[in-house]
């Protein structure tokens, strides 16, 4: 095993114990804070993210409880349609997909895919 002579965050030289990796507490936590950010963003966040995202993007566009917006104007706020929480089946078929409480359908308009945006109901259990 190899022994650090050298601060790993600052590089100055260590003084002390002969296993001591860092200088003080600021350049440990500083080098740990450092190591964290470089890691690759785990799953998990990057789903929970992706859905705090597309919840709040439906819910800025959806303020009467129904609304039809194209869908370029979301996909440009950072919507990504693949991340959602579940999904209703109307009686004619259509399946929403929902974030939470926000729900959307893909839809084809005049050749302009669409979203239909609406808010979970109780009748919709």
């Amino acid at each position: 095993m190899r022994l650090q002579k050298n601060c790993l965050h600052c590089d100055k030289k260590l003084t002390g114990r002969t296993d001591k990796k860092y200088c003080d507490p600021h350049c440990k936590s500083a080098y740990q804070y450092k190591i964290e950010r470089e890691k690759p963003e785990r799953f998990y966040n990057k789903v929970d993210n992706q859905l705090k995202l597309n919840r709040k993007i439906l819910k800025r566009y959806n303020k009467a409880g129904k609304a039809t917006i194209r869908a370029k104007v979301l996909k440009e706020d950072g919507f990504d349609h693949k991340f959602f929480t579940h999904y209703w089946k109307n009686k004619k078929g259509d399946v929403y997909l929902f974030i939470y409480e926000y729900g959307f359908l893909n839809i084809a308009d005049n050749n302009t895919q669409k979203y239909v945006l609406i808010q979970w109901q109780d009748y919709m259990k």
